[in-house]
């Protein structure tokens, strides 16, 4: 063992090259086999370390992202999705055309239609390209914004968030006034307006928000700022859940005729 290669361990850990690290050896020995010039080894390795470093950034933005395993375009049936084309949910996965410039997704549809399925495909996918993305339940963000409001860290909170290219509030519907000060909803939408993108999924319509915000004023300016800049989906037809129950019980009673 030469000097350098001793050393050599000792000096990818304090330049944390982990990937280098594990694979030098091998790829030097391919280079010293093939006669490879000194450029062409270096910038080798130096693909497998970037490459290994985009997949574990990806990872740990996928694990930090609330958006649900396994909840993907692999997994989704286009062909029950009344309402959307493939190749625009796809489109919309690759975030080219609406995250850099902070316009909005909107779906609606009737509870079980496949949503959050399609929502949180697109940004699983937005994710893989290299986007940071966080799902949750818009319930689970007001309370989120309520507690920070109460400890007087409302806009640093806000300021947090926009790290993220895009916020998904799936379920925004079950959100009621009567139940909670929704007021930094609101707060959260002009926030994020014609900066940073935000994702919502709802199964009731723009004119059933009332029962969301707490004024027709805060409503209307919701609204506004949402479609401003806003792609709108609608996803009609019959929901998962049922065509799922149906089918099990045609093939329950199928089993017991036999």
């Amino acid at each position: 063992m030469t000097a350098d290669t001793a050393v050599l361990p000792t000096l990818l850990t304090a330049l944390r090259l982990p990937s280098i690290a594990r694979n030098w050896k091998r790829i030097a020995e391919i280079a010293d086999r093939d006669d490879w010039p000194a450029a062409r080894l270096l910038a080798t390795l130096l693909e497998i370390e970037v490459a290994d470093r985009t997949s574990r950034r990806i990872q740990r933005h996928r694990d930090q992202s609330g958006v649900p395993a396994g909840k993907t375009f692999a997994t989704f049936d286009f062909n029950v999705a009344t309402g959307v084309r493939k190749n625009h949910l796809l489109a919309l996965g690759t975030g080219d055309g609406w995250i850099e410039t902070g316009d909005n997704l909107l779906i609606f549809g009737e509870s079980g239609t496949g949503k959050s399925h399609a929502v949180a495909a697109i940004g699983d996918a937005l994710i893989e390209a290299g986007r940071r993305v966080l799902f949750t339940r818009t319930t689970d963000m007001v309370q989120r914004l309520q507690s920070a409001r109460r400890d007087l860290a409302l806009a640093a909170t806000l300021d947090k968030l926009d790290k993220y290219d895009l916020i998904i509030l799936d379920d925004l519907s079950y959100v009621r006034k009567d139940q909670a000060e929704t007021s930094v909803l609101f707060e959260l939408i002009s926030h994020r307006y014609e900066r940073h993108s935000i994702a919502i999924t709802a199964n009731q319509p723009f004119s059933a928000w009332g029962d969301v915000f707490p004024d027709p004023a805060m409503t209307v300016a919701s609204i506004d700022r949402l479609v401003h800049h806003a792609t709108i989906i609608e996803m009609n037809g019959e929901s998962y859940r049922k065509r799922t129950a149906v089918a099990r019980v045609k093939g329950n009673d199928s089993a017991s005729d036999n």
